[in-house]
């Protein structure tokens, strides 16, 4: 595959050549078998044309992969999992607010918070012994949407007020006060640059390098209900509606599965399949 001069078609329209070794280290991520990344390679291989699109490439792969392991196959839709967490955004919000959990923090979601001027909704606050963070969740269903410059603006206007209520009523000299807006898909180039300017702390998808959002799933090991790859939409969206995120929770919820119809069998192999992504970590 290396050999053929293929252009590939990213989400955004841009044109770059393919790249196996990208897509095969994808695959070894996920924790695909040596056997199954080569199939899965084999497969793309096939179907190569100039043009193609990356969706079709990862749909091509996640063939396989679900074939022959329905939790590495999750593992590996991970990024189209996290574009399922809709359509409204409190699932998101409920998902974000569970990986800083996971980063040591005591967090409160969709929350009311006084600011010295007005009242905001403020999607999560996350506190441990250092600091107290606003965390805004910008949730998108379509991977080309960005979250732009306005945003960050908007965001960090309302993190002033909020901070300076802190500030005027916790009086706790050791804490750090933060704003941070969280995304599942990317901020514009602008976003960035004024976050870095003002002191606001951006996390998307890819962003930043070491300390994205990505990153923050594959060090807590918790994974959306919306990687399981034997739930239709449908159920899934039952779920999330529910207020059931992440897929180690799942085992509490079996009358649910039972609700939508499943079969014992089915509920079983979905109960695997959640306990595979969720302890392969462990």
């Amino acid at each position: 595959m290396a050999e053929k001069n293929i252009l590939v078609t990213k989400s955004n329209g841009e044109k770059v050549p393919f790249d196996a070794g990208k897509l095969r280290s994808a695959l070894q991520h996920s924790g695909a078998r040596p056997e199954q990344v080569e199939e899965a390679l084999q497969l793309v291989g096939q179907n190569l044309y100039d043009g193609i699109s990356t969706r079709k490439i990862h749909q091509l792969a996640y063939r396989v992969l679900k074939k022959r392991s329905h939790h590495v196959a999750g593992r590996y839709r991970l990024k189209k999992a996290m574009l399922e967490l809709g359509p409204s955004g409190y699932p998101f919000e409920k998902f974000v607010g569970k990986l800083l959990d996971a980063k040591g923090y005591t967090t409160l979601v969709d929350q009311v918070v006084q600011g010295v001027c007005i009242t905001h909704e403020v999607d999560v606050v996350a506190r441990n012994d250092s600091e107290q963070i606003m965390v805004e969740c910008k949730y998108h269903s379509d991977v080309k949407r960005k979250s732009d410059v306005k945003v960050a603006l908007y965001i960090h206007s309302r993190f002033l007020d909020v901070s300076k209520a802190w500030q005027n009523t916790q009086q706790n000299d050791n804490i750090t006060y933060t704003g941070m807006v969280v995304t599942n898909t990317r901020f514009s180039d602008d976003a960035t640059k004024f976050a870095e300017c003002a002191g606001m702390q951006l996390v998307s998808w890819d962003y930043p390098k070491g300390n994205s959002l990505k990153d923050w799933i594959d060090r807590s090991g918790l994974h959306p209900l919306t990687s399981l790859s034997l739930l239709k939409k449908s159920e899934k969206q039952f779920l999330l509606e529910k207020g059931i995120v992440l897929c180690r929770d799942i085992n509490n919820y079996t009358h649910l599965l039972q609700q939508l119809g499943m079969s014992s069998q089915k509920i079983s192999k979905v109960l695997a399949e959640a306990d595979a992504l969720t302890h392969e970590y462990l």
